[in-house]
Formats: C-alpha cells, structure tokens, sequence
C-alpha cells in the first residue's frame, strides 16, 4: 500500500477536525501531497471514525485514482487547483465550521482582532464570494482571497485552511473558530479594534517559535 503513514496522519487529523467540531459526520474534507503529482484525499461521504487507510485515496495531480477502492471527495477537482496553484501548500482541511461560517454570511472579512487568530492564520481572514461546492470554481476563488494567509471562509459555505503540513492547516482551523467565537462575544459588548499592522507582523514573528524543535549538534 502506498503512503501509509500519511494516510493515518490523516485520518488522525480527520477525527482531531470533528473532536473540535470543525465537522460533523461526513462534512468536509482533508487532503495532503504527498508527491510532486500525488496527493491523498479522504474519500466522499464516509464518517471520519470509521475510516482506515483502505479507505483513503491517492489520486494524481489530474485526479485520477492511482490507488483506493473508494471515490474521492467530490472537491478534489477544487482542492488539486489549489495545490496547483500554491505550490507551498502541502496540506488542506476543508471544514464547515459554525462560527466562522456564520461571520462569511454576514462580513467580508474575520479581522485580525486576536494574536491566536493571526499566529495561526498570519493575518486576518478574508470571505471570497459564492462558488457552487464541488466544483473547480471552488477552488479559484479560494486561491484568489487565501493570497499570503492560510485560511480562507467560503461563503455561505464554510472554510478552508493551508498548510505546509496538515499541523499547521489544523491549527488554522481551530484558532479561526476560536477566534471567530470570541468575536461574535465581543461584538455584542461593543465595537473590538484591531491589532496594527505591527503587531500582527510581531505576533507572527513570534509564533514561528512556537513549539518544540528539532535537537541539533
């Protein structure tokens, strides 16, 4: 079997996108490149705790199906525009978020109003306009508002988020959904300012150190 272990890193993170209730059921999707012309991609309509890496499928930078008995998410087309068009982008969760989503109905943009929001997402979040899901339209707008950050809300929709790893497209997703929460609160009490332009490029800065590194010497 091909790509085990990047199967299993996405199933793992497949069941970490519904135990933070960024899914439900068989919302969404995750996909990560595992090659220059092959990617993994969790199959259509399966709920997420019932996968195993049979389950999963590795299709070419065309889509076709290069090894899985399952069919593909019916994004694919959309997510393989992405990653065509981004070549940073290595990992892409596509979530249904309550919060976040509820914001892209009414807003144009999640602003830049928490450092968790900007660590994770390098800025403030942008809704790029209507596209039917499914399809490659999908995709372009998704590529057109993503730009320099790593999360995108889809409108009347939900969102999606990049990565160079499906880490960092996770952690995107939940402090988008975090922050989005604590900014509908906000809203209520008053009128929340933004970060400057200073210190997002700090707060980014600094989460760049974030975490435990590789041991070297």
């Amino acid at each position: 079997m091909m790509y085990e272990n990047a199967k299993r890193e996405l199933i793992g993170t497949c069941i970490e996108m519904e135990r933070c209730e960024l899914v439900r059921l068989s919302g969404g999707n995750a996909s990560v490149r595992v090659a220059h012309d092959r990617f993994v991609v969790t199959p259509s309509g399966m709920r997420y705790g019932s996968l195993d890496t049979d389950d999963i499928v590795v299709v070419d930078g065309g889509g076709a199906v290069i090894e899985g008995r399952r069919r593909p998410s019916v994004d694919t087309e959309a997510l393989l525009y992405i990653y065509r068009s981004l070549p940073q982008v290595n990992a892409i969760l596509h979530t249904h978020q309550t919060r976040a989503t509820a914001i892209g109905v009414v807003m144009d943009r999640m602003p830049a109003v928490f450092t968790t929001l900007v660590n994770a997402v390098l800025g403030d979040v942008r809704v790029a306009p209507y596209a039917s899901a499914s399809s490659i339209a999908m995709g372009k707008v998704a590529v057109e508002y993503l730009r320099d950050r790593r999360a995108v809300i889809l409108k009347h929709h939900g969102v999606l988020t990049v990565g160079t790893t499906l880490s960092e497209a996770l952690y995107a997703a939940v402090y988008l959904e975090d922050a989005a929460a604590a900014y509908v609160t906000a809203r209520a009490l008053g009128d929340p300012p933004e970060l400057t332009d200073e210190q997002t490029a700090e707060a980014v800065a600094v989460f760049r150190n974030y975490g435990q590194k590789p041991a070297t010497g």
